[in-house]
């Protein structure tokens, strides 16, 4: 999976820990999200999925780049799945 991180802070130290952080927390919920959904009918290592993160607001969107079937299969749930679990994260 590939990660595009938006954000507004410079690119520098504080960002690259940041960003590191959230994908260390992101990356295990993401992939077990996507098991469930798909099991073995994907590209295997998930790694036609592009997710979107805001790192200023710690929002997660599914990058236009994933393939539309598989976005179709995601979206109606997704927000509830990932985003409403990191609702508690507090990464700074």
């Amino acid at each position: 999976m590939h990660f595009n991180w938006l954000t507004k802070l410079p690119k520098d130290q504080r960002f690259k820990r940041l960003s590191i952080e959230l994908e260390y927390v992101l990356r295990p919920q993401l992939t077990r999200y996507l098991m469930r959904k798909f099991e073995q009918e994907c590209c295997g290592d998930f790694s036609c999925f592009y997710f979107d993160v805001d790192v200023n607001t710690q929002w997660v969107r599914i990058g236009r780049q994933t393939p539309e079937d598989f976005r179709k299969v995601i979206e109606l749930d997704f927000d509830a799945e990932i985003n409403g679990n990191l609702s508690h994260l507090h990464i700074a």
